[in-house]
């Protein structure tokens, strides 16, 4: 676990300087991809399936932008790209496009779906913060 939170933060460090994030936001940037990762690894510990690891995933990190972009009165996307980028499936891309040049176009397409569900998931969740987070706030 100790290996996926630190992968998780410097993952997200390293993309966080590449979006010119400087000071304490790239250091929390850096614990919200940290979060993002110790979930997701939880999860699969658990034997979670797949898409459900990255949706908690994704909700956790998420929750933890929105409420740290109201604390540093920032953008979200400041916090939430950064702690996306590392859980985005690029294997399953990279899969996905090795099956279908090698001409196996049944082993393409049920990786490109996984990978399309996947990543939704991912999406899913990050949405479903940030619409719940939207309401709770607007309605105050």
């Amino acid at each position: 676990m100790l290996l996926a939170a630190f992968s998780g933060f410097l993952a997200t460090i390293g993309f966080g300087v590449l979006f010119n994030i400087k000071g304490t936001k790239l250091l929390l940037a850096g614990i919200g991809g940290m979060l993002g990762g110790v979930v997701y690894y939880i999860c699969k510990q658990m034997q979670y399936p797949e898409a459900l690891a990255l949706f908690c995933a994704g909700v956790s990190f998420a929750f933890y932008s929105e409420c740290l972009a109201r604390i540093c009165r920032t953008p979200v996307t400041t916090f939430v790209i950064c702690a996306l980028i590392p859980l985005v499936p690029g294997k399953g891309m990279y899969e996905t496009m090795r099956f279908a040049v090698a001409s196996d176009a049944q082993a393409a397409l049920q990786k490109g779906l996984d990978t399309l569900i996947n990543a939704g998931a991912l999406a899913l969740g990050i949405i479903l913060v940030s619409t719940l987070m939207r309401f709770l706030w607007h309605k105050k």
